[in-house]
Parts: C-alpha cells; sequence; structure tokens
C-alpha cells in the first residue's frame, strides 16, 4: 500500500517538532543556575497546540515534569484568559496542584505567535534549588510554610518583565540571583523552541498547526489503543509500603485493562501525612501512566493522546491525592513509587514483563552551610545552599540486571562531585558504588552507592535528607532477593533520621548509604560466569557469592586469583 504524501511529510514534521523540544531542553540545560538543572537535567520541555495539548515532549527531562506539565498548559490558558494572551507575553508559576508538584518547580508558558496568530504554546519547567520559607525539606506542615508561592501570572506583559514580581521573588529566597537566573533560562529556552518553530513552519509553508496536530494525536491515541487492546482484559491489585516520615505509607492500588483504557485507582492508600511528603493527583498521575507507557507502549512519543488511555483516580485528602493547603515539598518520595505499586498489580496480568522493585525515589540531600558558631569562623565565610541529587539502584529486569546506581523512574543523573563541590563549601569525601546491595536473583538488582558528606573548615551545617527504603527495601519479584536498606549516621555513630532537616556540628560528616534493586527469579538459576563477573568486578563479596548463589570455594579462589591478575572479565 502506497503511503498518503501528506502523512510522509506530517512524520517528518513530527520528528522535527521532538528536535525542536530537544533543542529547547538543551538550551536550558546549557543556561540554567541550578545544578539541578545543569547537572542532574531535572527538567522538562514540551510543545502545545492553541487549545493546551502537548503535542510533543524532550528526550530530555523526567517523566514526573512532563507527564505533569502536560496538563499544565490548560490552567494556564484558563487563568489568563485568552483575549489577555499576547504576543512577547511570557507566563509563571510554582503551584503544586496547577504545575507538577510543588513549590521547587518553576513553570514557564509562552505563547508562540506566527503572522499575528497564536499557533501555539511552549512550556517548561526546572527544579530550583531554594524557593524560600523552609527550604526543600518534609519538615513543613502546611504547604504556607514551604516557601514562596506564584500564582499564574504573566512574567512578561509583551516583553516588558514585571520588575516588582522579580523583586518579591528576590527578597523571600536565599539564593536570589540563581532563581532570577533560573527564571530568565526558562524563559530564554521557550523563546528558542518559538523561534526554531516559526522556521518549521516557513519551511513547510504552514499558517497554523492544526493539521500536525491532528495526525500526531489521532496517530498515538489510536497506536497506544492498539497495544492495550492486546492485553488480557483483566482487572489485579497491587500494595507496597515505604517508611513514610514518623510513620509507614501504604499505597494501594487496582489495575483494570478495560478495552480501550488502563483504569488506575489508588482507593484504600494511606491518608495525608502531617510532613511535607504528600503528592498532588496531577504527580502521582503522570508516574502512574509512565508505569504503564513503558510496560506496553515506550516507543510511542508522549504527547496528549497517548497518555489519554491511562485513567489515574485517587480518593481526595489520600497521600497521592493530596488537596492544598497539605505541604508537598517532597511530593517524589511518594511519587517515585507509585511505579512499583502499579507494577505490582500489572505483573499479575502480564507475567514476566515489568522489573522487581528498585530503589525508587531519588537520594537527594541538601546541605545549609554557615560559619561555625562554637568558634571562630574564616574570613569571608558565607552561607551557602547545596542541593545534591543522587541514586540507589534499579531493580532487576526479566532478562537483565538492575542499573547500578540509575535513578528509575525519575529518569535524572546523579550530580558529579566536582559540581557539587563547586555550588559551596562542601566536601564530597567519598562516592562509590555499594557491593552487595544489588538483590540476589536469576538477574541482580543494581547496586546502590555510598557516600560521606562534610564541609570546609570553619563551617557547621543542617542537611535535609529525603531518603526513604530504611524500613523497608526494595522487593524482589518472581523469587529475586531484597535490595540492601538505606542507612544515615554522623561519623561518630550517631544516628540520624532518612528524613527531615538535621545539625551536624562543624568537624563532623554524614555517613550514607543508599539502597540497592532488588533482584528478579530464583538466585539459583543464575549462570554461574556472571555471579564469577560480578565477585570479579566486587559487585558482591565472597560471602555473598558463596550464601546466595552457592558459589563453590574453589571457583572463589579462582576468580580472586584472577583479579590479582588484573581480569575482571570472566563471562
Amino acid at each position: 500500500m502506497t503511503q498518503d504524501p501528506s502523512n510522509v511529510a506530517y512524520q517528518v514534521m513530527w520528528n522535527r517538532l521532538i528536535s525542536v523540544v530537544e533543542e529547547q531542553a538543551q538550551a536550558l540545560v546549557r543556561t540554567a543556575f541550578s545544578t539541578s538543572v545543569r547537572e542532574a537535567g531535572d527538567l522538562s520541555a514540551g510543545v502545545y497546540d492553541t487549545h493546551g495539548r502537548m503535542l510533543a515532549q524532550a528526550v530530555t527531562g523526567t517523566p514526573g515534569h512532563v507527564n505533569a506539565m502536560a496538563d499544565a498548559v490548560a490552567h494556564f490558558i484558563r487563568r489568563i484568559r485568552r483575549e489577555n494572551i499576547l504576543e512577547g507575553d511570557v507566563y509563571i508559576t510554582n503551584d503544586p496542584w496547577e504545575g507538577t508538584g510543588h513549590l521547587h518547580d518553576i513553570t514557564m508558558v509562552t505563547p508562540s505567535f506566527h503572522k499575528g496568530m497564536l499557533v501555539g504554546f511552549f512550556a517548561c519547567t526546572a527544579h530550583v534549588v531554594d524557593i524560600g520559607g523552609r527550604g526543600f525539606g518534609a519538615d513543613a506542615h502546611s504547604v504556607y510554610e514551604e516557601g514562596l508561592y506564584i500564582p499564574i501570572m504573566k512574567f512578561a506583559n509583551k516583553g516588558a518583565v514585571d520588575e516588582t514580581l522579580t523583586r518579591i521573588i528576590r527578597g523571600n529566597v536565599r539564593e536570589p540571583d540563581q532563581l532570577i537566573g533560573d527564571i530568565y533560562a526558562l524563559a530564554t529556552c521557550n523563546e528558542i523552541g518559538h523561534r526554531r518553530l516559526i522556521d518549521m513552519m516557513a519551511e513547510f509553508a504552514l499558517d497554523d498547526l492544526d493539521g500536525i496536530a491532528g495526525f500526531i494525536l489521532d496517530n498515538s491515541r489510536r497506536a497506544t489503543i492498539e497495544r492495550i487492546a492486546t492485553l488480557p482484559q483483566e482487572t489485579a491489585e497491587g500494595a507496597m509500603t515505604m517508611d513514610g516520615f514518623d510513620q509507614p505509607i501504604t499505597l494501594k492500588v487496582k489495575v483494570s485493562v478495560e478495552g480501550d483504557r488502563i483504569v488506575t485507582d489508588f482507593t484504600g492508600s494511606s491518608a495525608v501525612d502531617k510532613k511535607g511528603i504528600n503528592c498532588p493527583l496531577v504527580y502521582a498521575k503522570a508516574y502512574a501512566c509512565y508505569a504503564l507507557k513503558v510496560a506496553i507502549a515506550p516507543e510511542i512519543p508522549n504527547n496528549a493522546a497517548s497518555l489519554a488511555p491511562f485513567e489515574v483516580t485517587a480518593p481526595e485528602n489520600t497521600i497521592v491525592n493530596a488537596l492544598h493547603p497539605a505541604p508537598v515539598a517532597l511530593r517524589h518520595i511518594v511519587g517515585h513509587f507509585v511505579p512499583d505499586a502499579v507494577f505490582d498489580a500489572f505483573d499479575k496480568i502480564v507475567p514476566g514483563l515489568v522489573p522487581a522493585e528498585g530503589a525508587g525515589c531519588l537520594c537527594n540531600f541538601q546541605v545549609s552551610l554557615r560559619p561555625r558558631t562554637d568558634g571562630p569562623a574564616p574570613a569571608g565565610a558565607r552561607r551557602a545552599e547545596v542541593l545534591t541529587f543522587n541514586s540507589g539502584g534499579s531493580g532487576a529486569r526479566p532478562e537483565h540486571d538492575g542499573l547500578n546506581a540509575t535513578a528509575f523512574p525519575s529518569g535524572v543523573m546523579t550530580m558529579p562531585i566536582e559540581a557539587t563541590e563547586h555550588a559551596g563549601p562542601v566536601i564530597i569525601w567519598r562516592k562509590e558504588l555499594r557491593p552487595d546491595s544489588g538483590g540476589a536473583g536469576k538477574t541482580r538488582g543494581g547496586l546502590g552507592q555510598y557516600m560521606e558528606v562534610g564541609a570546609q573548615e570553619g563551617y557547621e551545617f543542617d542537611i535535609q535528607a529525603m531518603f526513604d527504603r530504611a524500613d523497608h527495601p526494595a522487593r524482589g519479584r518472581r523469587g529475586g532477593a531484597a535490595g540492601g536498606a538505606t542507612t544515615i549516621a554522623q561519623d561518630d555513630g550517631s544516628a540520624m533520621r532518612v528524613k527531615g532537616k538535621q545539625f551536624v556540628p562543624h568537624g563532623r560528616r554524614v555517613v550514607m548509604a543508599f539502597p540497592g534493586g532488588a533482584g528478579y527469579g530464583d538466585p539459583s538459576s543464575r549462570a554461574p560466569a556472571l555471579v564469577k563477573r560480578d565477585l570479579a568486578r566486587g559487585y558482591i563479596s565472597a560471602s555473598a557469592a558463596a550464601r546466595d548463589y552457592g558459589l563453590s570455594a574453589a571457583d572463589i579462589a579462582e576468580v580472586e586469583a584472577a583479579v590479582r591478575r588484573g581480569e575482571d572479565d570472566l563471562t
């Protein structure tokens, strides 16, 4: 069958749009001030039609941002009102319920005009290091304590920046230059996307995006529904428990495959917590959709139509549908566990497809440094906020080992030590993979990592811990073993909590072990050559090789001799 020439052109335009938004995202990475954007890639970028429907998203970015931002532009259109949408405008918000889930995410939307007519919107989101209030952490009891709230409003009106707004922002945050720099970077990346779009429209002689929008949305929806139709039309339930703040949190989920849609229902999940680990529905929905989409239709590009068949519901004022004014600063703690809960149910519908549980939430911490108060501080000592993103191990997959120190489901990058230490007077004394933390299995869980952090001479600091899986490590699947649990303490052995702001005196360090991913399948089925390879590379210890996989003393001695000869790839 000969393909319609117009469809070929539309496919080229679709690919071009994806390239446009990827350039938009890369511009943000290059120009952002915050390390969370520059080094970790905690951002998103996308292009939307005039109705606020997402047409394409950048490959660079996180599912929580992109899938949540898919709903955001419609809120901007409703709040600004169409008659007030003007050429040269730029809009801003960090509303957790109409943006991407917490105050630390700034979302910017820019209308795109061509020949004097509105043809679409560009939007982008970035996590900023500081937004005022208590700082990034779980300690608040309401969203009012968590920082400065910016309602949906105009950052720029017909090209003129609202200087009153920028002064208010500067007066309420700890790192004003950094934050204002990030806001301008967000606005600039939207402008770059707009320029590339106009170039494309001129090249293809387009007056609007209606035709390409229809092509993208119709084909994406049809392709996604076709994948859903091949699945067993069944319902299954899943659940998982995480540490929470003062008490454990449970997610309960029911996944139903219903012809042209998959419905995910979180009825029975824990109620809203008194601390800032609650998750707005928009963010829980983002990760529930992501979990199912990567399981059944990973190669279909993300847009409004490819996400639409994944419907998510949760009772109000549950931990995954927290309403205003619940504290939500660490909404990612719960949100990043949503895929594992969904997979627990989906594995019962389609066995052998989804991975074992992994570390889940990012292993982030923020260090608030200040001159020491128990003795003389160095001349020129200053306060500084340093945020670092880190990862535990991902869960083992049915046919492949889990990835070491790799963020799933968030997809952000682990920050390099050099960039972290450049941001303030902090010292990372240790950062290395954590042997034996990956759960044993036919396929092994990914390794977590060790980190040890302190301050330069003359400084003390508060550390905001944002961890989980201390009491509830990743669970294995199909006979696989659990991953290693999180630990945190000061270097003198003083116990610390996995969440919350905690003081660290001058001269002390914080020692952390981040969790590993769980194993998949019976460990006795693991190929002996892979066990030997893991032992040679230091991923597992000799005792674990014998205990978990039954490797003989002779084989262990053989591997140790090979390592002494400089050989570590024994496959």
